[in-house]
Parts: structure tokens; sequence; C-alpha cells
């Protein structure tokens, strides 16, 4: 599943989806927890039903479910498994026995609904509850569902009561530093892409672009949107340039020429097997295979 741009829909807005199926986004994540007021949660579920059985589409269709703890996550995956859907969002995990649980579910509907059997995957919002940032070790236990990890700082901040979440420079005080980075640490432990949390200033496109360049450059692959004019930037900073793919290429090509050694001389730089799996991501992401 490529996730380079992940873009958040109401589930109830039939003008937002419209607008955001076009923009070029890796996926959608049709949202039925916070974007939608407790009184039109059931007809957001509706319209989730009847947005899936539409025609093919060239991105990956997710749904945010409501989180335990509001009875209403079981109503939600009843209503969104079934054919169309490509996986759950799952918010405000406390640990990997959340997710587990929501699998077990999902297991269920799967063959109640039609799908097939595996299809449905999930990512979970892993840094939003106390009780999450203390279980990341849970992680290194594979789930065969689990594709993606994110964080997010609003509510975790809520729950801890902090007063504000960034410095005066805009930078993530410390609490959520030790977040983001759990969170880049347990998805490298699962085996599962990290994806970074969105950026709030839909109308700064020069400050989205450089949180991206850091943001790729600490090891995510990927980024969340709140708006569809974040898209197109987003997947530009998660997009390896033609010069780092061709410089990909040469460290694959090189070590296969020379199979038995593990170190290798290019352009009078040493590279050793951690480059050699970093030029094989970069061509993996891409779609080209860059040998094993």
């Amino acid at each position: 599943m490529k996730l380079r741009s992940l873009l958040f829909v109401p589930a109830d807005s039939a003008h937002k989806f419209t607008k955001a199926s076009t923009c070029g986004a890796d996926a959608l994540i049709l949202d039925l927890e916070d974007s939608v007021a407790p009184g039109r949660k059931s007809f957001a579920r509706d319209h989730v039903k009847e947005l899936l059985g539409g025609g093919p589409r060239d991105w990956s269709f997710l749904v945010r479910t409501n989180p335990f703890g509001t009875g209403l996550t079981l109503a939600d995956l009843a209503a969104v498994v079934r054919p169309g859907l490509d996986g759950i969002l799952i918010p405000k995990v406390n640990g990997v026995e959340d997710v587990e649980l929501i699998s077990h579910y999902v297991d269920v509907l799967e063959v109640a609904n039609g799908v097939t059997p595996g299809h449905v995957k999930l990512l979970v919002v892993a840094t939003e509850t106390p009780a999450a940032m203390i279980g990341f070790s849970g992680y290194t236990r594979p789930n065969k569902r689990l594709v993606a990890m994110t964080w997010g700082a609003e509510d975790l901040g809520a729950a801890l009561g902090a007063l504000t979440n960034k410095e005066p420079g805009g930078e993530w005080t410390f609490p959520y530093q030790v977040a983001r980075a759990q969170c880049l640490f347990a998805a490298g432990a699962a085996g599962v892409q990290a994806l970074e949390t969105l950026y709030g200033d839909f109308k700064d496109p020069e400050g989205l672009a450089e949180s991206c360049r850091i943001a790729r450059r600490d090891g995510f692959v990927g980024r969340i949107a709140i708006h569809p004019n974040q898209v197109a930037t987003i997947n530009t900073s998660f997009t390896p340039s033609e010069a780092d793919l061709a410089h990909a290429r040469r460290v694959v090509a090189a070590f296969a020429a020379s199979p038995d050694v593990g170190t290798i001389g290019i352009d009078g730089k040493m590279y050793d097997m951690p480059h050699l799996t970093a030029a094989r991501r970069a061509l993996a992401s891409v779609g080209e295979g860059g040998g094993s």
C-alpha cells in the first residue's frame, strides 16, 4: 500500500469527498471520529457505505473509526468492512492489544461481508494516550494486518493537561519530540511504514515542505494531510529525486557486481550494508526491485 500522502475527509461531506478524490493523494481517510458531530455519526457511516460501492479508484480507501471507549467502534467496523475498503485507521490505541482486537473483529467481518480475507489493513495513531507511550514494546509482536503507524500530539496533550505542545519558535516541546521518536522506533520494530503527523497550517507550503524534508531525513515515508492543497507538496517531498534514484541504482549495481564483499568504494566514499538497504528502499518506493 503506497502511503506518501493520506488526506483526511469528513465522512459526512459529499462535497469534500468529491474534491478530495481527484487531488492526487495516495489514500483518503474517511473520518468517522473527530470531524463528525455526534448527531451525524449514523449518517456518516451510511455515507461511507455508499461511497465504498463506487467504481475503480487510483487511491486507497481508508476509514478512521471512533476509538474504544466511545461505544461506537463496533458499529463503525460493521458498517464499513465491506468490498471497497482498503484499511482502517485506529485512533487512540493504548497498545498493540487494541490492534489485535480490531484485527480479530475484521477477520469476522471480512468473511461475513464478502471481503477477501486479509485484504483490509490496519494503521494506528500510536501516541494519543499516556498508556500508549509506555506500551511500544508490544509492537515487536507481528500483526498480519498492520501496515503503518503515525502519531499525534493534540489528544496526548489534552490527556496530559499540557498548556501547549510547541515552543515559541514552532518546534515540538520535549514530550512530543519523544512521542514522535517513539512512533518512528516502534514502526521500525514492527516492520511497517512510519507516517509523519499533520502540518496544521495549510496555507504555508514552504513550512510544510521544510517539515517534510526533516521528516523524510529522520525516516518517515509519508504524511497525513488535512487539506487537498497539501497533497502535491507531500507527494513531492516523499518521492526520491532522479538524482537520488540514480545514486541508489549505482549502489545496488556496485554490490551486485561484487557479491562477496561487504564494503564498496564509490567516488571516493565507502558504502556498506546499511547503505545498500537504504538504496533498495529508495528504489522500492518507486516500484523498482533493486535486488535482494
